[in-house]
This record gives structure tokens, C-alpha cells and sequence, in this order.
């Protein structure tokens, strides 16, 4: 069984608070002290672009891929009602290196939404989520 994670959410006024983890990571939400963050619903998107993002990198490490560069864009359109969750998700990659294979980028990408992230999995039970993604020579 694995360990539990933890966070904490400290107020600091109006709508705003810190999220601060054990090892020292810390982010606002809404404006802590003049730093403006991310809202709590745009961390969970944050939270997919960056598990998906991770796992597509080390997938193309893996294959002997040359990736120097990859962004991932991720958007979200939310229920009219409230609870307003993610109904719609969409995921775009833009892979920049030296002779990407295409098949290796779409495997990557299968294998992430599929099987390891844990971010896509939970969100991909309310939402649908669906992935482009483009490639870029270096110099691009």
C-alpha cells in the first residue's frame, strides 16, 4: 500500500491561500503576498500537464529519443453547475529534438493517458480527455 501525501491549504485572506507541502514546495492560490498564483481548479490541470509531461519525457529517454524541449498545454471546460468539475479536457504536447519518430511521441503519449498517469486517470473518470500533439526540429 502506498504512503499518503500530504499538503496544507493556509488561508490568508479573502479567497487566497498558501499550499505548502512537508518538503518545502509552496504555491499560492489566488495572491499571497504580492506573488499571484494559481486558482485551486487550474492545479489540477497544472497537476495533468505535469504527471503526463513527466512520464512522456522519461518514456522518450527511454526509446534513445534526442527530446530537448516539450511543453504541454492542457484546457478545461467545466460543468454549468455546481460541483463545476472538468467535463471536457484537452491535452496538446509540443515536442521539440533531433529526429523524433512519430510512432515513438504517439507510444509515449498512449502509454502515459493508459497506464501511468495517475493525474489522467482520475480526471479521465469525469471528463473527457483527448491529446494533439506537434513536432518541432530544434532550431524551430
Amino acid at each position: 500500500m502506498s504512503d499518503w501525501k500530504e499538503v496544507t491549504a493556509h488561508w490568508k485572506g479573502d479567497t487566497n491561500f498558501l499550499g505548502t507541502a512537508p518538503h518545502g514546495g509552496e504555491i499560492p492560490m489566488g495572491e499571497v503576498d504580492g506573488r499571484k498564483g494559481l486558482a485551486p481548479m487550474e492545479l489540477l490541470l497544472a497537476g495533468l500537464a505535469g504527471c503526463t509531461g513527466v512520464d512522456v519525457a522519461l518514456i522518450l529517454k527511454k526509446k534513445r529519443a534526442r527530446l530537448k524541449d516539450l511543453k504541454v498545454n492542457v484546457r478545461g471546460k467545466r460543468a454549468d453547475e455546481h460541483p463545476r468539475y472538468y467535463t471536457e479536457i484537452e491535452i496538446e504536447y509540443l515536442l521539440w529534438g533531433e529526429g523524433l519518430k512519430e510512432k515513438d511521441v504517439q507510444d509515449a503519449i498512449r502509454l502515459s493517458e493508459e497506464k501511468y498517469c495517475s493525474a489522467s486517470a482520475m480526471l479521465g473518470a469525469v471528463a473527457t480527455i483527448t491529446h494533439t500533439y506537434k513536432i518541432f526540429a530544434v532550431e524551430e
